[in-house]
């Protein structure tokens, strides 16, 4: 938050809070002194943010449909449509608002095709300038979201640049430009010194207010997923599965084939550390540790908030982890728990 603070602060730029990787609002009156509003990918989370965080709220959607559009705009302030045939579809609906509409510049940062928002025949924003420039007294701003887990400064610089070359005759036009979220501008190292000056020599050159759209660099190393170990088994390998699923609480383990995070790992005990799912693969990762494991042992998964809470389900009804807040002095206090009747109201 402090790094967001700073960035906001030095750069002119503002940032919101992407609902779509963090969307916890126990911790929202605490993250709001340090950004600017929250911005959305639904009905729901333009909602929530609205009606938890408060300040600027952006709405976009891939797509909206008839039946919420106006529920929609009632939270927004800005609505942002990923198309010109959904901008003229809901001109006169959105007409009260800011309104705005998403550039696909053909160019990202991800090596992984299923989060790559440029990737062939992407239905995600307009590329053509051509029939932008028609349309551009509907709109006062643009969103571009062309980052993923982008910790090279060098990469977004050369893609800001290129986002320049091929869109400045509309960035001319235009009032505000969210670069989106992908941007690890929090994390260690990252020369963010670099990162404001380049921010403001954008918003200096285009004459545009800039807007970021943080999400894991809003919350990156904040929560752990506290796992206990419940049996031991060996078949080539020492196992050990725990209460608790990749494919319920942190599926993207499993969509992009990553391996959980344990700090130290480091020790003569190697296990594989598996959830208690029916799925086989349900596996967090293999993990060296300082002791042996045993039954009832606590392991902390780190690095556990990013497209976890947002996408946690009750696939073979495993219980769902409780959701705690650890206070600055060091007390934790239970937010949530969830029961039988949480699992049961969710089906029918």
């Amino acid at each position: 938050m402090e790094k967001i603070a700073h960035v906001r602060e030095a750069s002119g730029a503002k940032a919101l809070l992407a609902l779509k990787c963090f969307a916890t609002w126990s911790v929202f009156d605490f993250m709001r002194d340090y950004m600017d509003g929250t911005t959305s990918s639904s009905l729901n989370e333009v909602r929530l943010g609205h009606e938890r965080f408060g300040k600027e709220t952006h709405a976009y959607s891939v797509a909206y449909a008839d039946y919420e559009i106006d529920e929609v705009v009632s939270h927004a302030d800005k609505i942002i449509f990923n198309s010109i045939g959904q901008l003229q579809r809901f001109e006169s609906q959105s007409s009260g608002i800011v309104r705005g509409l998403r550039l696909n510049p053909g160019v990202s940062s991800s090596s992984f095709d299923l989060a790559d928002p440029a990737r062939p025949f992407s239905r995600l924003g307009e590329w053509d300038v051509s029939k932008v420039e028609p349309i551009m007294d509907m709109i006062t701003g643009f969103m571009i979201h062309n980052n993923c887990e982008n910790k090279d400064f060098g990469l977004f610089d050369r893609m800001l640049g290129q986002i320049e070359e091929r869109f400045g005759s509309l960035l001319a036009r235009a009032e505000w430009v969210s670069l989106g979220g992908g941007i690890h501008f929090t994390g260690e190292d990252y020369p963010i010194d670099s990162f404001v000056e380049r921010l403001k020599r954008f918003a200096g050159d285009h004459g545009v207010q800039v807007y970021l759209e943080p999400g894991e660099a809003s919350i990156t190393k904040s929560t752990t997923l506290e796992v206990t170990v419940l049996d031991r088994l060996y078949n080539g390998k020492d196992l050990v599965v725990v209460d608790s699923s990749i494919e319920a609480h942190m599926l993207d383990l499993l969509i992009y084939r990553e391996s959980a995070k344990i700090s130290p790992d480091q020790g003569p005990h190697r296990y594989m550390v598996c959830g208690k799912s029916c799925l086989a693969g349900d596996v967090f990762g293999e993990f060296d540790f300082r002791n042996e494991l045993k039954v009832g042992d606590r392991i902390s998964i780190q690095d556990a908030a990013g497209y976890t809470m947002v996408k946690k389900n009750w696939f073979n009804g495993v219980k769902m982890p409780a959701i705690a807040i650890r206070e600055l002095d060091g007390s934790i206090r239970s937010v949530r728990e969830f029961s039988y009747a949480d699992y049961e109201q969710s089906l029918s």
